[in-house]
């Protein structure tokens, strides 16, 4: 039978299947363009659990807050290429996701790949994509944050994004400032306080162990590591950590400085080239 170009076209729009792709899928539902979409989202899955022991380390890692700027989001798509995650269309696919995110604050990752998205679950959507691009697509990882204000960074390449929330309304120049901070400087804490009580043990371990090993006294090996704890602190924390812009400060005395009160109350922060 013949198939019109204009069911092509409208194939194509729908599921974002390849032209020869949807031309066959139309051939082979005689033309009915529901079999048709059907026929390409089980070509998709066939193509998923192929590829599903793929290693899909590529891809984007996007952030963004919602229009009130108190909810914060970030996602990673990965793919297999480079090639692949610069494509504009993958980029927009990750955004709607994103968006959608943002929009319904899901709990968790499996609860973000259960939201209906176009009348289909995000999961049935990825899925969908591995069969359409021809590479393994994995919504891999959800975080958000809710705070009195939150600023989002990606950083050029797609490849690393951070959210900073505050506590209270912060001049966007200097939201921004803080995110690049994390960004750049990939703290673990936003305070000592917030350091895991196993890394703050390790670290004193270590300290005691270093010191020993110079020949410092048994007695205050405590106190010497305890010293070391602290500039370990600066350097991991953000809160605590040199200003990037200016290392005459913390990232503490930059905030205070425009507010005494202003502090970061949440972090987060995801790069593909960990």
């Amino acid at each position: 039978m013949s198939i019109k170009a204009a069911d092509v076209a409208k194939l194509r729009k729908a599921t974002g299947a390849g032209m020869m792709d949807c031309k066959k899928a139309l051939t082979e539902a005689e033309g009915d363009f529901d079999a048709a979409v059907e026929i390409i989202r089980k070509k998709g899955m066939a193509i998923a659990n192929k590829r599903a022991d793929r290693e899909a380390t590529e891809g984007v890692v996007l952030a963004k807050v919602s229009e009130d700027k108190k909810t914060g989001a970030l996602i990673t798509l990965n793919c297999e290429t480079d090639f692949v995650a610069k494509n504009e269309n993958f980029v927009a696919f990750a955004t709607q996701i994103l968006d959608l995110a943002l929009a319904n604050k899901p709990a968790d990752l499996e609860a973000l790949k259960a939201l209906e998205m176009d009348g289909r679950t995000v999961e049935a959507h990825v899925t969908e994509q591995t069969g359409v691009i021809g590479e393994k697509i994995d919504l891999s990882n959800y975080e958000t944050i809710e705070a009195e204000s939150a600023v989002a960074y990606i950083h050029a390449g797609n490849k690393l994004a951070t959210l900073i929330g505050f506590n209270k309304e912060v001049e966007e120049q200097m939201g921004k400032d803080v995110a690049m901070q994390a960004a750049a400087m990939a703290p673990i804490a936003i305070n000592e306080d917030a350091v895991p009580a196993d890394v703050v043990a390790k670290e004193l371990e270590i300290g005691k162990e270093k010191a020993r090993l110079e020949g410092k006294p048994e007695q205050i090996l405590d106190k010497i590591a305890q010293g070391r704890l602290g500039k370990f602190f600066k350097e991991v924390t953000l809160l605590n950590q040199d200003f990037v812009k200016d290392g005459k400060k913390s990232v503490k005395q930059y905030l205070t400085e425009a507010d005494k009160d202003l502090t970061v109350t949440a972090m987060k922060r995801f790069t593909l080239n960990a």
